[in-house]
């Protein structure tokens, strides 16, 4: 699968929405936002979302094939001295090519890049295959767990991997 990693900036804002509503819509559990607050958002705030997501606390990557469509998307986002992956995305029909581990690696350089050595997320508890990449790509369990803000008798795991290198 030929595919190339491009930052998500204003230009893009169609695109963004479009895989945004895609992942809200396959995997609802693994994002903190509705489908139904998602599509009731205006062009102009699509706009601004696609425009706020690089800056010197957050970046973001898309996955891009060579028709211009969007196979993946992951952002990260410092919060509090801390890193977090955010977002992370990849359309079934790309799944098992490359795509995650090219975008993860991307988002490991900003990371090194903003000076900081680890990178967190959240995962939900019945979310495995997420949970099954994060580790193969070197997380590990925490052994902290915080509430899913959609449904707060749920929980998210909370993983986090050392950036070591730039690349």
């Amino acid at each position: 699968m030929s595919f190339r990693i491009v930052s998500v900036d204003g230009r893009y804002w169609q695109s963004f929405r479009d895989q945004r509503l895609e992942m809200l819509a396959d995997s609802p559990k693994a994002f903190v936002e509705t489908l139904d607050s998602a599509t009731a958002q205006t062009d102009s705030q699509w706009q601004q979302r696609a425009e706020g997501t690089n800056s010197t606390v957050s970046c973001g990557f898309a996955a891009v094939d060579d028709t211009d469509a969007w196979l993946g998307i992951m952002r990260a986002r410092i919060e509090d001295g801390r890193v977090f992956l955010l977002g992370v995305y990849v359309s079934p029909a790309a799944r098992g090519g490359g795509v995650a581990d090219a975008l993860l690696r991307e988002i490991e350089q900003w990371v090194y890049r903003q000076g900081h050595r680890t990178l967190t997320l959240e995962v939900h508890e019945a979310n495995g295959r997420a949970q099954a990449f994060y580790r193969r790509m070197g997380f590990a369990t925490t052994g902290e767990t915080v509430p899913y803000p959609l449904a707060p008798d749920e929980l998210e795991i909370v993983m986090a991997k050392q950036v070591v290198c730039a690349g």
